[in-house]
């Protein structure tokens, strides 16, 4: 839920390794002592190259955060959408691919991490714009459901505003999860509001 920032060469292969390299070696860091402790000098000597590269391609420890972010989020979503098959519909794709990514990025470290050490990171694609992560997630959104639309299982409605809507329910239930569970009482367990979620994207989507 944060920008993408292709700061890095796209334009081969090496380039690519190079830059999953150093958002690897960024990764651990941030793992390691959080955001505001992380430097360039720290990555670079973790991915093992020049902090002049770093600032050819990154300006700033954020910007790299950034992209470290985009690619796994992303990775998240795309990870969470069951495989298609015949005789599983466009909304029950969706529903199930969308409880599980909610599941995965509230369990994911590099998430927990953040909300714990450095939530203000988050904050703009929350209150003020949205990040190109974002947008990536509303378009991958967006072709689920006009498959939705296209076989009958989802209501039709405006793609665009649908999907956002659906992003907005996502959101919620990602960012604020934890600070309404009570792993205590079985009715208030995290699995408990994920099926809450999972009856309210049934209920939204349904014809």
């Amino acid at each position: 839920m944060t920008p993408i920032r292709h700061n890095g060469s796209a334009g081969n292969g090496s380039a690519g390794s190079d830059n999953d390299a150093v958002l690897d070696a960024v990764r651990d860091c941030v793992l390691a002592v959080g955001v505001r402790r992380t430097t360039l000098t720290d990555v670079a000597r973790r991915a093992g190259v020049s902090r002049m590269t770093l600032y050819r391609r990154w300006p700033d420890v954020r910007s790299l955060v950034g992209d470290l972010m985009t690619r796994e989020w992303i990775a998240v979503a795309t990870g969470a959408l069951p495989e298609r098959r015949p005789d599983v519909s466009a909304r029950e794709l969706l529903t199930e691919g969308l409880v599980v990514a909610v599941r995965d990025f509230v369990a994911h470290p590099l998430f927990r991490k953040i909300l714990d050490v450095d939530p203000e990171l988050l904050l703009p694609y929350v209150l003020d714009r949205r990040g190109a992560s974002q947008e990536a997630l509303l378009e991958l959104l967006a072709g689920v459901l006009r498959e939705g639309h296209a076989d009958g299982s989802v209501r039709v409605a405006p793609v665009a505003r649908q999907a956002r809507s659906v992003l907005l329910i996502v959101q919620s239930f990602t960012l604020s999860l934890r600070t309404m569970t009570d792993e205590d009482d079985p009715e208030l367990t995290a699995e408990a509001f994920l099926g809450e979620l999972r009856g309210i994207l049934e209920r939204t989507l349904t014809p």
